[in-house]
């Protein structure tokens, strides 16, 4: 596409579309229907997030564009960012809110904890929380929440593991993370809960320096004493991966679960499989065609930059619209079908570039166990009518609110 639209002058604001948009309540593993038009349109489309203008990217090519060109930045403190500042009490930034090499060096401080290899040897850790769970459910009777029952606690328990945070805390950090990934929650609703969690972290930091133990959080903390970090960072950093870490996740198990329950086909052959490459395929068609991450990525330019035909100018922002390109057919053909055989690779739900999901191995090892140890052990059905169920459609990540199954 040539075509430059030049923005110079006053814009009217007026008949704009909301981004992101609500998904049919008749279909909905699909994308809002706008976005096909959307992705068809010449430049970018302009849309009102949280009632401020911006330019939504959702072309595939386009938004690898974005999420690899330095002009856009990433930094929350660069001047037209539509989020505010994430930095900690000392000015700390969270990895994720950062550029340049300042992002690459903290970020390689944590690669090494979710590396393939090491999310490998996490199975059978992962396989007996999943069991737990659900033996769990199944005692408490049916019908039963399948997203608060067995889709929430297993990232929960892993990444706090992971992390070194006790488990019995989890009901506190899913409360105040809930409120920050919900787009309905006020700037000093979202402020609160940032603080709450940053007083936990730092109380949770203080016992590590004290007493360390095997987890991700005392690791950070000998970077601390080296020299490398502050305690700050470890803070920030800590509570970026502990939101991340369970959220996503446990919002893939549910709705993943949903969309194999609408396509008994695939719920069989995945339940019957014993080719492990059978269900990481079939798991990465779902985190394709599902793509929950709807409002969480955002750029803006630090010059001015053309991208898809359309000029945008230093200062202006940019969210990037992932359920759009992920069903883009200059991506993969038939893109609104649901083909788990089909070849995913290149997908954007972890997003693209520097960066693109840290924590993605893990859960790809999370869903590949919980998906198949649900659908083996247990003969599932919805409990009330696809249309009665309620999804989150005001949070940074789609998913059933609850999801209610019987068996």
């Amino acid at each position: 596409m040539t075509t430059t639209t030049n923005t110079t002058g006053p814009v009217d604001h007026a008949g704009l579309p909301p981004f992101p948009g609500v998904r049919s309540a008749r279909c909905p593993f699909d994308p809002p229907a706008d976005y096909a038009d959307w992705r068809e349109g010449e430049g970018l489309r302009r849309a009102l997030w949280r009632g401020r203008p911006m330019w939504v990217v959702s072309r595939f090519a386009d938004i690898r564009e974005v999420l690899s060109d330095p002009r856009l930045s990433a930094d929350d403190r660069t001047p037209g960012f539509p989020l505010p500042s994430s930095a900690g009490p000392d000015g700390a930034q969270p990895f994720i809110r950062m550029d340049g090499p300042e992002h690459i060096r903290l970020r390689r401080m944590l690669t090494g904890e979710f590396t393939v290899k090491r999310m490998e040897r996490l199975r059978p850790l992962i396989q007996e929380q999943a069991d737990h769970f659900l033996e769990q459910m199944i005692s408490q009777g049916q019908p039963a929440d399948l997203a608060s029952a067995y889709a929430f606690p297993i990232p929960s328990m892993v990444i706090s593991l992971m992390l070194g945070v006790p488990y019995e805390d989890h009901a506190f950090f899913q409360e105040h993370s809930a409120t920050i990934i919900t787009a309905d929650a006020s700037d000093e609703e979202k402020h609160a809960a940032t603080v709450a969690l940053a007083g936990y972290m730092y109380e949770l930091v203080a016992r590590r320096e004290r007493q360390p133990e095997d987890d991700l959080i005392s690791r950070q903390i000998q970077r601390v004493a080296a020299g490398e970090i502050s305690r700050d960072t470890v803070v920030v950093n800590a509570n970026t991966l502990l939101v991340a870490g369970h959220e996503t996740t446990a919002n893939m198990i549910a709705l993943g679960t949903l969309a194999l329950l609408e396509t008994p086909d695939w719920l069989a052959r995945i339940r019957d499989t014993d080719d492990s490459a059978v269900v990481a395929n079939a798991v990465e068609e779902l985190l394709r065609y599902l793509t929950i991450v709807q409002d969480a990525i955002y750029r803006v330019a630090t010059e001015d930059v053309t991208i898809g035909g359309q000029l945008v100018r230093a200062g202006e922002a940019v969210a990037v619209n992932l359920p759009a390109g992920n069903r883009d057919a200059a991506f993969s053909a038939d893109p609104d079908t649901f083909a788990p055989d089909r070849n995913t690779s290149g997908h954007l739900a972890f997003g693209y570039g520097a960066h693109q999901c840290l924590g993605q191995p893990l859960a790809r090892v999370e869903l590949q166990i919980a998906l198949p140890a649900l659908l083996r052990r247990l003969p599932l059905r919805l409990a009330v009518p696809l249309e009665q169920i309620e999804f989150r459609n005001n949070t940074l990540t789609y998913g059933p609110r609850r999801l209610p199954v019987a068996w």
